[in-house]
């Protein structure tokens, strides 16, 4: 049974980092793509970051470009999201999400993947 478990969010100061990592049971991430996705309250579920199931291709959100990293470890079968420079905006529930997929890019579409995690919350306030 494929399962993905978020661990690493909390409460952050503004312009605080965190480092969320997403890690897969059941299954071995070397041939999925792997995506980051959060959700506010009251808000849509929308895109965050994703990185192809080679590493080569990384694609960002507009608003977390150039303050967030994604990476992965398929040796440890984990996925990280490195959070830096963090705003109150990016105060939401985050998901981590695969797909098998051949292809060598990635989107950051949420119907683009079926398998996710039960999510963890990052809150950023003074």
């Amino acid at each position: 049974q494929l399962q993905l478990v978020e661990s690493g969010g909390g409460l952050v100061q503004p312009g605080g980092s965190l480092r969320l990592s997403c890690s897969a049971s059941g299954f071995t991430l070397d041939y999925y793509a792997l995506g980051w996705f959060r959700q506010a309250a009251g808000k849509e579920r929308e895109g965050v970051s994703c990185i192809s199931s080679s590493g080569g291709n990384t694609v960002y959100a507009t608003s977390v470009k150039g303050r967030f990293t994604i990476s992965r470890d398929n040796a440890k079968n984990t996925v990280y999201l490195q959070m830096n420079s963090l705003k109150p905006e990016d105060t939401a529930m985050y998901y981590c999400a695969a797909v098998r997929t051949g292809y060598r890019l990635c989107m950051i579409l949420p119907s683009e993947y079926d398998s996710w995690g039960q999510g963890t919350q990052v809150t950023v306030s003074s």
